[in-house]
C-alpha cells in the first residue's frame, strides 16, 4: 500500500510539473529595456519554458518580437544594427530624397513652417523624435506574425499582452488583439517624444504611465503557475540632474513611469530579476551590447533559484522546431491596393500613384519602396502605415494615414566670417498638393561680398518613374575686391565685380538611390567689370566684358554625403556634359588707355561655342571610430575658344574649388579649360560633433592660362605648371552650422597662407554657366 501511494504521488507530481505554465513579464524602461534580450538568451540556454509574455513600452517591443517568432539571437542582431539606431533616433534615408530636393543646397540652419487656409498659423513639430522610420520598421517586423495569428495575440508563437494608456479616461487598456505593430507602437508612445496613435479608436500613450510592470495583466489574462518578472526601470542615478541638465525632462518622464513599477506583485510563485542598470540612461540606445549582456548576467545570477522554482524544461531544439513550424505558416502578404486616409480625393490619388501607378498587386517589398518614396517628398509630415484584417474575404488591407505638411516653409541662415565674406540667407517655399505637386521656391543672399536671388517653379509627376519639370531664374553678384582679413591685409587685392543671371528650364528624373538625372536649357548673361592690372584709383573706369547666350546639357548627381559642408561620411559623384554658345562683347576702360595693349585689343562682339565635360568624385572611407579617410578627384575637359583678353579667359574658364573658402577667392592658378585634380583628406573625430581635418590637393591644368604683355593671353605647354593646395581645420558642428578655424595654403600665389574663421555655411547659388 505504501508503494502504491508513493507511486500515485509521483505520478500526480509528474503531471503537475509537466503542466506547469510560465509567464514572463517585461517592464518598460526606455533603452534599458534592451536588457530583456539578454534575459531571453539566458532562459533559452537553460531550457526554461516561456508560455506567456506581457510587457510595457520597450518590454512590449522585445516581448512582441519573441512572441512573433524571432529568436533571442535574431532580436540581438536587429538591436545591434545601424537600422535600429536610425529607428530609435528618428533618422531615415529615402532613396528618393535627392530626387525630391526642391531647394538647392543652401546655408540655412533654421526652418519654420506655416499652414495657410482660413487662418495663418505657424506649425511646429510636437514630438521630439520623428516616428516615421519606427512606424514602418514595426510593421515590417511584426506584420506577418500578426497576419498568421489572424490578429489574435493568443495565436502567436507565444501568447502575448501589452498595455497602453488612455490619458483621457486615466485607465490602462490591455491589448490582446488587432495589429501587433500598432499595439507595440501604442505601448511605447512616450509623451513629448513620440506621437500618440489610435488603438481601439482611442488615442493612447505609453503604457508605463499607469502600469510600467504588468504583472497583474499576466495574472489576469493567463493565470500562469510561475512568474518571471524582469524590471529594468530602476530609479537609481549616480548624480541628481541639475537645472541646466538637458536630460532633466527625459529623467522627469522616466520618474513618472517608474512610479508605476510595483516589484512586490510577483508573489511567492515567481522570481524577480532586476539588472543593475544605474550607470545607464533610459534615453541612450548606443551601448546595446552592454545592456544585453547585463540582462544576461543578471538572469544567470538568479538561475539557480529559477531552476529550483520551475521544474519543467524545454530544449532549445524543441523551441527552434516549434518556431520554424510557426514561421513556415506566416503568409506572404500581398495587397490589391492601399487605403489612404487624411487627404482629399486629388491628394489621395497622388499618394496612390506613388505606391501603385500600374494598379497591380503589391507585395510588402513594393509597399516599403512606396513608403520611403513618399518620405522623400517633404510635402508630407505625418505618415502612419497599418494593416487591417477583413474576415469576410480573409484578406489584409494596407492602409496609410497621412497628412500633408505645412504649405509655407521659411529658411534662415548665412555665415559670419573673419574675412569680409559674411552674408545672410532667407528662403521661402510654397507647395500645393493636388493630383501633382506644385512648388515655388525663392531665396535671397545679401552681403558685401555676395548677393544673389533665385526663383523657381516646379511640377512633380508621381508616375512609375517619377520626374519633374522646373523653370528657374538666378541672379548672382560677386565682389572680389578684398581689402584683407581680420588679422592681416591683402597686399595684392583683386578688383573684379562679377554679375550673372540665367533663365531656363530643366527636367529631372529619378536616377537611383540618392541620385537624380537632369536635362536643362538656360539662357544667360554674364557681366564682368574688372581692373586689367589690379589697380584702381578715383576716376578710373573698369573694363567691361559681357558674354550672353545659352547653355544646354545633361547632368547626373548622386550624393550621400552626411553634411552640407565638412562631410565625414558618404559619397558624391557628379558628371555632366554641356554645350555653350554665346556672344562675347568687350569694352575697355581707361586704366590702360595710354598703353599699346589698349589699342591692340579688338572691341565689339565675337561668337563663341564649346563643349565641356566635367566629373567630380568625393568619398569618405571609415577606418575606425575616430578616423575617416577621404579622397576627391575632379576633372574637366573643354574645347572653349580663346576670349579677347587674359581676364576674360580666366572668367569663363572652369574653376576648381577644393577648400571651403575657395569660392570666396579669385585664384587664376586654379582655373583652366581642361584639368585633372585630386587629393586626400584625414578626418579625426575629437568628440561626437568636433573634427580635426587635414587635406591636400594637386591641380594639374592641361594648359595653363598665362598673361602676355598687359592684356593678351598665351597658353602654356602641356602639363607645364601645377598648383598644390593644403588645408587644416578645427570644426565644431553646431545647430547653426559649422564653427570652423581654417589655416589654408595655396601654392603659386603672392600670399600663400590664409586664415579663416567662420560660423555658418559657406554655400552659394550656382552661377549662370555652372551646372
Amino acid at each position: 500500500m505504501r508503494f502504491f501511494l508513493a507511486g500515485l504521488v509521483l505520478i500526480l507530481y509528474s503531471f503537475t510539473t509537466l503542466g506547469q505554465k510560465v509567464g514572463l513579464v517585461f517592464s518598460g524602461g526606455g533603452a534599458k529595456g534592451l536588457a530583456h534580450i539578454g534575459v531571453l538568451k539566458a532562459l533559452e540556454e537553460n531550457n526554461i519554458p516561456i508560455d506567456y509574455i506581457s510587457g510595457t513600452s520597450m518590454g512590449a517591443i522585445v516581448g512582441a518580437m519573441y512572441s512573433a517568432g524571432y529568436s533571442p539571437q535574431e532580436i540581438e542582431k536587429i538591436a545591434l544594427s545601424n537600422d535600429f539606431q536610425n529607428w530609435v533616433s528618428g533618422r531615415y534615408e529615402s532613396d528618393f530624397g535627392k530626387f525630391y530636393d526642391k531647394k538647392p543646397i543652401n546655408p540655412s540652419f533654421f526652418s519654420a513652417k506655416a499652414q495657410i487656409d482660413t487662418s495663418f498659423s505657424f506649425k511646429f513639430r510636437s514630438n521630439i523624435i520623428n516616428d516615421v522610420p519606427l512606424n514602418y520598421a514595426l510593421l515590417e517586423l511584426l506584420s506577418k506574425a500578426s497576419a498568421h495569428a489572424k490578429d489574435n495575440f493568443d495565436n502567436l508563437f507565444i501568447p502575448f499582452r501589452c498595455v497602453v494608456s488612455d490619458v483621457l479616461s486615466e485607465k490602462i487598456i490591455i491589448v490582446k488583439g488587432g495589429s501587433l505593430a500598432e499595439a507595440v507602437r501604442g505601448s511605447m508612445s512616450v509623451p513629448l517624444v513620440y506621437r500618440p496613435i489610435k488603438v481601439d479608436n482611442k488615442f493612447v500613450f505609453d503604457g508605463g504611465l499607469y502600469n510600467n510592470f504588468p504583472v497583474d495583466v499576466m495574472k489576469e489574462e493567463f493565470s500562469p503557475d510561475f512568474l518571471i518578472g524582469v524590471n529594468v526601470s530602476s530609479k537609481n542615478f549616480i548624480s541628481y540632474p541639475s537645472e541646466k541638465d538637458d536630460k532633466l525632462i527625459n529623467r522627469f518622464l522616466l520618474y513618472m513611469f517608474l512610479s508605476n513599477s510595483d516589484s512586490t506583485q510577483i508573489g511567492k510563485n515567481g522570481v524577480y530579476i532586476e539588472p543593475n542598470l544605474k550607470n545607464y540612461s533610459s534615453t541612450n540606445f548606443n551601448p546595446v551590447q552592454e545592456l544585453i549582456d547585463i540582462g544576461y548576467r543578471a538572469t544567470l545570477a538568479d538561475m539557480p533559484k529559477i531552476l529550483k522554482t520551475i521544474s519543467s524544461r524545454v530544449s532549445i531544439e524543441k523551441v527552434d522546431e516549434r518556431r520554424a513550424l510557426f514561421l513556415n505558416k506566416n503568409p506572404e502578404l500581398t495587397f490589391d491596393g492601399i487605403n489612404v486616409t487624411g487627404l482629399n480625393s486629388k491628394k489621395t490619388l497622388y499618394v496612390k500613384n506613388i505606391f501603385n501607378y500600374e494598379n497591380r498587386s503589391l507585395s510588402m517589398k513594393d509597399i516599403k519602396k512606396g513608403y520611403y518614396k513618399l518620405l522623400g517628398d517633404d510635402n508630407f509630415e505625418t505618415i502612419y502605415p497599418g494593416l487591417t484584417y477583413n474576415p469576410v474575404d480573409d484578406k489584409y488591407n494596407f492602409g496609410i494615414n497621412i497628412h500633408s505638411d505645412a504649405n509655407f516653409k521659411f529658411d534662415f541662415g548665412g555665415n559670419i566670417s573673419s574675412r569680409p565674406i559674411s552674408n545672410a540667407y532667407f528662403g521661402l517655399q510654397y507647395s500645393f498638393l493636388d493630383r501633382f505637386v506644385y512648388t515655388f521656391n525663392a531665396n535671397i543672399y545679401t552681403g558685401r561680398f555676395y548677393e544673389s536671388g533665385l526663383g523657381a517653379f516646379r511640377m512633380d509627376f508621381p508616375f512609375k518613374k517619377p520626374f519633374f519639370i522646373e523653370t528657374q531664374f538666378v541672379y548672382n553678384r560677386w565682389n572680389y575686391y578684398n581689402p584683407g582679413e581680420l588679422l592681416s591685409k591683402n597686399s595684392d587685392p583683386d578688383y573684379i565685380d562679377q554679375s550673372d543671371k540665367r533663365l531656363g528650364v530643366k527636367a529631372g528624373f529619378y536616377g537611383g538611390k540618392n541620385a537624380v538625372l537632369n536635362t536643362f536649357f538656360f539662357t544667360f548673361k554674364n557681366r564682368d567689370n574688372y581692373s586689367p592690372n589690379n589697380t584702381f584709383k578715383t576716376g578710373d573706369i573698369l573694363d567691361l566684358a559681357t558674354f550672353e547666350g545659352y547653355i544646354t546639357g545633361i547632368n547626373y548627381n548622386k550624393n550621400s554625403l552626411n553634411r552640407k559642408q565638412y562631410a565625414s561620411a558618404g559619397k558624391l559623384f557628379d558628371i555632366s556634359v554641356s554645350y555653350t554658345q554665346g556672344i562675347e562683347k568687350y569694352q575697355p576702360g581707361n586704366i590702360l588707355m595710354n598703353s599699346p595693349s589698349y589699342l591692340s585689343i579688338a572691341t565689339g562682339q565675337k561668337d563663341k561655342w564649346w563643349i565641356r565635360a566635367k566629373a567630380t568624385l568625393e568619398e569618405y572611407i571609415p577606418s575606425s571610430k575616430k578616423y575617416k579617410f577621404g579622397y576627391m578627384a575632379d576633372a574637366s575637359f573643354s574645347n572653349r575658344p580663346s576670349f579677347l583678353t587674359y581676364t576674360n579667359n580666366l572668367l569663363t574658364s572652369t574653376a576648381f574649388y577644393p577648400l571651403q573658402d575657395s569660392r570666396s577667392q579669385f585664384n587664376p592658378k586654379l582655373r583652366a579649360d581642361s584639368y585633372l585634380a585630386a587629393g586626400g583628406k584625414i578626418v579625426y573625430s575629437v568628440m561626437k560633433k568636433a573634427d580635426i581635418r587635414l587635406e591636400g590637393y594637386l591641380f594639374q591644368p592641361l594648359q595653363d592660362i598665362e598673361l602676355k604683355d598687359l592684356q593678351h593671353t598665351k597658353f602654356g605647354d602641356l602639363f607645364s605648371d601645377r598648383t598644390f593646395i593644403a588645408g587644416s581645420s578645427l570644426v565644431y558642428h553646431s545647430p547653426i552650422g559649422p564653427i570652423a578655424f581654417n589655416l589654408n595654403y595655396y601654392d603659386n600665389t603672392p600670399k600663400k597662407f590664409g586664415f579663416l574663421f567662420h560660423i555658418g555655411y559657406l554655400l552659394y547659388n550656382k552661377r549662370a554657366i555652372e551646372l
